[in-house]
């Protein structure tokens, strides 16, 4: 009877250590992804961010000076399904609202060592240098771990009030095999945290704070917002981000490598030419008639070009205007 009483002792312990160990497994695992990945443990890769915010393809408010176009650096991470630096639609945190806004990463990175730390969401951080002009490349290499195998990072838009790019929770796994390569177009986000409609827009905090939203062609829908162009269907990619798995031998040293230079020129294709309209002002009132007593006078009233067409856009019209009228102050 003592025997029998502490075998199910026993064999009550060892399903406890069990159901322990179970979940102590899933608990590192990523929720609310349907596929869990198996394949080999680490995984690196080059990432390669390309700029394509051309005065061709973004004619409209094309920043040249003060500061002209360019890039902030890319910051980026590794991450599970419990993660997320950004999301469309929902708040930006104050992290991303520095680094939209003012480029500083000191905020978001303490949140991201945060989340490392309390639910060990994060894998590892990397970054690469800024572009100093719309159009270029930047590069760098990542780690990626079977239990996060998820990738986001931003790129901030300067200037600009609070506007960026970046990729949210790309999964370079597949199963039981880690991808070979990612490509994806990339389009502006709007932060949320600044209301300004232009690129060198003074600051302007939107208050309360609204969510992350995609700019496109006809949203927001101003006239003076500097992506809008009414007659596209959909704004061209302003940037591109390319990551290519990098290759091992059967030692696990690193092998043959892509190149980077290769992959670059292979993503900037064909600069699309973006064609803007003329802008024009309202009419200014009619000016005094003039001409001779007893006779037929003329008066003219103006306007002046508030933007300047580009790529076969449609071209100014007539700037004044003539009518016929009576004399004024005739005696």
């Amino acid at each position: 009877m003592h025997k029998k009483k502490q075998a199910t002792v026993w064999n009550s312990f060892f399903i406890w250590t069990l159901l322990i160990t179970i979940l102590g497994y899933t608990s590192c695992l990523p929720v609310g992804d349907d596929s869990v990945c198996t394949a080999e443990e680490v995984a690196k890769y080059s990432i390669v961010f390309v700029g394509k915010w051309s005065q061709a393809a973004f004619p409209k408010q094309y920043p040249l000076y003060r500061p002209p176009a360019q890039w902030s650096s890319l910051l980026g991470v590794t991450h599970s399904s419990d993660y997320n630096m950004w999301k469309k639609d929902e708040y930006a945190s104050n992290g991303v609202r520095d680094f939209a806004e003012k480029g500083e990463a000191w905020t978001l990175m303490k949140e991201i060592e945060a989340a490392g730390e309390k639910i060990q969401s994060v894998h590892g951080i990397f970054s690469a240098p800024a572009i100093s002009s719309g159009t270029g490349q930047t590069f760098t290499e990542l780690e990626a771990h079977s239990r996060h195998s998820l990738v986001s990072f931003v790129v901030r838009i300067v200037p600009s009030p609070d506007w960026f790019v970046g990729v949210d929770s790309l999964n370079l796994c597949e199963g039981d095999h880690w991808k070979e390569q990612e490509t994806v177009e990339l389009f502006p986000y709007d932060a949320g945290t600044d209301s300004g409609f232009t690129f060198s827009s003074p600051n302007f905090a939107t208050i309360p704070q609204d969510t992350v939203t995609e700019i496109t062609c006809s949203s927001p829908s101003h006239p003076a917002n500097s992506f809008y162009y009414p007659k596209l269907k959909s704004l061209p990619p302003i940037a591109r981000v390319t990551i290519v798995k990098l290759k091992r031998n059967q030692l696990g040293l690193p092998g043959p490598q892509p190149n980077l230079t290769a992959v670059g020129n292979e993503i900037d294709d064909s600069v699309s030419e973006t064609p803007l309209d003329c802008e024009i002002s309202l009419w200014s009132s009619w000016g005094l008639c003039r001409g001779t007593c007893g006779k037929i006078g003329t008066k003219t009233r103006t306007r002046y070009v508030r933007l300047q067409p580009a790529n076969n856009g449609t071209p100014c019209p007539n700037l004044d205007e003539e009518t016929e009228c009576e004399p004024d102050n005739c005696v």
